[in-house]
């Protein structure tokens, strides 16, 4: 016969993953408080000898620690902070040949005592690296060899066992992330250098600027002046092949409007044709068209252009010429949509 399901006490379940939160975040506030008191002189230290390093932050742990010494390492890099993992048994197996002179380690042990870290300590400082030590062991081993110490003040793990890695590694990762945006802003990191790290992403592409993308080439811009001719106009679109083409003023070259496909079968309607044939660009182009700045986000350019169903972008100096356009083929290729 098949076991019967046991009947869960749904009640005590959520009592009990409220209180791993309860524990969590009571641990966050201590360590919010640490920094207030006592612990600021270290994290200002920490963040002083970050910011004057020559050369990266090198963090490690071990096991969970590991992971989230990962995660922080990560978030150092991507936010203006060069950094990189190692795991502590692989720099005692040749890895410390990955560590310049002038990098810092940070050494992530809640308890200050895990071997594997424990015995990189003389070898770092043999090395005569600057010291991070990220740990609850006021006293331990981790502490007594680090140069600057940055507490976390947990003493008790959510784990009901009390062993595995629970709220010590929420401070943890709580504590990296304080300092990689206090880095960032020390260091003026913007959302444009952020891009620069994150190109494949999506968080990069949103941060995409219009002048990232558009065409410059003169031979890529359709172009024609005021009193150019239908034929002509006809030509140049046909050319470019971008459905359109910019008129410009005959002297000063400042965008006067735009000819569409569109406008030239409006214009087809109205017009016999050997009107049309003498018509200038000036009588039959659109004298309102829309543009946007190269420094405009690719994402308000795609916004533009569906709010104004339109294929393409004019992009105009600052003396109103056109210096590039915008198409929405090279928004679909770089991911924008």
């Amino acid at each position: 016969m098949p076991q019967q399901a046991k009947i869960l006490n749904q009640n005590l379940i959520i009592e009990s993953a409220r209180q791993v939160i309860d524990l969590e975040a009571q641990a966050l506030n201590h360590l919010s408080s640490l920094l207030g008191n006592g612990g600021s002189a270290a994290f200002l230290e920490a963040v002083q000898l970050i910011l004057e390093t020559k050369g990266r932050v090198v963090v490690t742990g071990m096991g969970k620690s590991g992971h989230i010494a990962n995660k922080i390492a990560a978030t150092l890099a991507s936010t203006g902070t060069p950094s990189f993992f190692i795991h502590p048994s692989e720099l005692l197996h040749g890895d410390f040949g990955m560590i310049v002179e002038e990098d810092i380690v940070m050494a992530i042990s809640n308890s200050g005592e895990t071997q594997e870290v424990t015995n990189t300590l003389a070898f770092i400082k043999r090395r005569g690296l600057k010291l991070i030590g990220i740990t609850s062991g006021s006293s331990s081993t981790l502490a007594k060899h680090s140069d600057i110490i940055l507490s976390l003040g947990v003493t008790e793990e959510a784990c009901p066992l009390g062993l595995a890695p629970t709220t010590s590694t929420t401070a943890t990762l709580a504590l990296g992330d304080a300092l990689a945006v206090v880095l960032m802003k020390e260091k003026d990191f913007t959302r444009e250098d952020f891009a620069k790290f994150h190109p494949g992403g999506a968080l990069g592409k949103s941060l995409l600027k219009v002048s990232e993308l558009m065409r410059t080439l003169e031979n890529e811009i359709p172009k024609v002046y005021e009193n150019t001719k239908y034929k002509e106009i006809l030509t140049e679109i046909n050319n470019k092949k971008l459905g359109f083409t910019c008129v410009v003023n005959q002297s000063s070259e400042a965008l006067a409007g735009t000819i569409t496909d569109g406008d030239l079968r409006r214009a087809q309607i109205h017009f016999a044709f050997n009107i049309l044939e003498e018509k200038l660009a000036s009588e039959i182009m659109n004298k309102s068209p829309k543009t946007i700045s190269s420094e405009s986000l690719a994402q308000e350019a795609l916004k533009l252009m569906e709010d104004h169903r339109i294929s393409a972008l004019i992009i105009l100096s600052e003396s109103g010429k056109p210096i590039g356009v915008l198409d929405l083929k090279d928004l679909l290729r770089a991911g924008i949509y």
